[in-house]
């Protein structure tokens, strides 16, 4: 193994800041968490330089994987920032939204502050898509939610009667699910203080998924839970669970979009999922998953569909699914081989992901290859125990458009989870 002093030294980390961190710590808790910590801040890649773009005393990340994190010029990258950690949010806690000056030292430049928000996909904020100018976040006024649009250079703001969750690629208009409901069943991704008028009905058919008009504002319910569960279901039995959709995503070409169904009978009790595609007026159901185990998935291309799932084939795995015909081939079982949040970057060659913490709680990120079969690592950072459940700090890696930069949220330096951007230009990707 490499020295750690000298693969940290290398990396702008600092041997005190880990020092300081595990020093915190009871005497036991300590003892048992330094041979992971070192073996986490030992293992960089040389060929990938790492560095932390935002710092305390706030915390700072970003959040899901699926979303534009970086303008078109991939100089700036937004975040949002809070000042606790390990407990969920409330309807009286607030977030600060900003961006990153990656040309100018990491600067951080503040845009607003918004009343609702999740660990895991923070308020949905992104840029609008190619644009240098607009950025979109979801916000609360009272208990209902809403969206603003802003122009980072201007200020000027516009706000929709109906908060996003996904953006079609072309900008014309969004898909959005009832925040609400998911509250009450997945708080990681839904938000507290909004209210849910069909809490007691288990399959709703005026709560579903909204299209809405991103110009106009306009929206229309294309999909209720109550659309879905007429759907019959193979296998299994969903009597007395309650219903809500989870993780829509459009297709490149916005004709379709993939979404969750899922089920369970509440909070912290597990949950059975299944997987749709349909066009984006809410109508062509098509089921792509039901072995209930779909898990994080993205669009190659307008027609195919990479996802996490158990299949009779290769049992867990990654798998390249053809929308149209529901057709599965497994990717790569023996190098491709843990769950994660999975993008292909621009040209669709290349695949960037990231692990779950492993038994020494490393996070690994790394590059795939589906032209070469090639897997390199970029990274594997140590996430502390209290990082779990709920609030865990998944890095979820997100790309620039150029290709050359990576942006993932960690607690690895001991401050709190902390966005850090990996430069991968070195690495060759023709």
């Amino acid at each position: 193994m490499r020295d750690p002093e000298d693969v940290v030294a290398r990396n702008g980390e600092s041997l005190l800041s880990m020092a300081c961190y595990l020093l915190t710590m009871n005497r036991r808790k300590f003892l048992t968490s330094l041979p992971a910590a070192a073996a986490a801040f030992a293992a960089r890649d040389e060929l990938a330089p790492v560095r932390a773009i935002t710092k305390g005393p706030r915390f700072h990340w970003f959040g899901y994987y699926d979303k534009r994190q970086f303008d078109v010029t991939s100089r700036y990258a937004l975040g949002v920032s809070n000042d606790f950690q390990h407990r969920l949010p409330t309807a009286d806690d607030k977030i600060k939204l900003g961006m990153v000056d990656t040309g100018d030292g990491d600067r951080w430049i503040e845009l607003g502050e918004g009343n609702c928000w999740s660990w895991h996909q923070t308020c949905m904020i992104q840029w609008l898509p190619d644009s240098r100018d607009e950025v979109i976040w979801n916000d609360r006024q009272g208990t209902r939610f809403v969206s603003h649009i802003v122009n980072v250079r201007t200020r000027q703001r516009r706000t929709l009667p109906k908060p996003i969750y996904c953006l079609s690629p072309d900008g014309r208009f969004a898909l959005v699910n009832d925040f609400a409901r998911s509250f009450s069943m997945r708080p990681e991704t839904g938000y507290a203080g909004g209210i849910d008028p069909y809490a007691a009905d288990l399959a709703p058919a005026k709560s579903g998924i909204w299209r809405v008009d991103l110009k106009s504002g306009e929206s229309e319910l294309i999909l209720s839970l109550a659309d879905v569960v007429k759907v019959p279901l193979r296998s299994g039995d969903w009597s007395g669970s309650k219903h809500y959709f989870d993780h829509l995503l459009i297709a490149p070409d916005a004709k379709r979009f993939t979404f969750l169904q899922r089920w369970g009978k509440g909070v912290g009790t597990g949950f059975t999922t299944r997987m749709f595609t349909a066009s984006v007026n809410g109508t062509d159901l098509r089921v792509i998953d039901d072995s209930g185990s779909a898990s994080h998935f993205n669009w190659r291309d307008p027609h195919t569909l990479i996802l996490w799932t158990e299949h009779p084939s290769h049992g867990a795995s990654w798998y390249v699914i053809d929308e149209r015909t529901v057709k599965f081939e497994a990717l790569n079982p023996e190098a491709m081989n843990k769950n994660g949040h999975i993008s292909y970057l621009p040209g669709a060659r290349w695949i960037l992901s990231d692990t779950s913490p492993d038994a020494e709680r490393k996070q690994l990120q790394y590059l795939y290859d589906t032209k070469t079969r090639r897997k390199i690592s970029v990274g594997a950072f140590y996430s502390a125990p209290e990082y779990k459940g709920f609030w865990r700090c998944d890095t979820t890696p997100r790309f620039s458009p150029d290709s050359k930069k990576i942006v993932f949220d960690s607690p690895h330096n001991g401050k709190g989870r902390q966005m850090y951007l990996i430069d991968i230009s070195g690495v060759s990707l023709a």
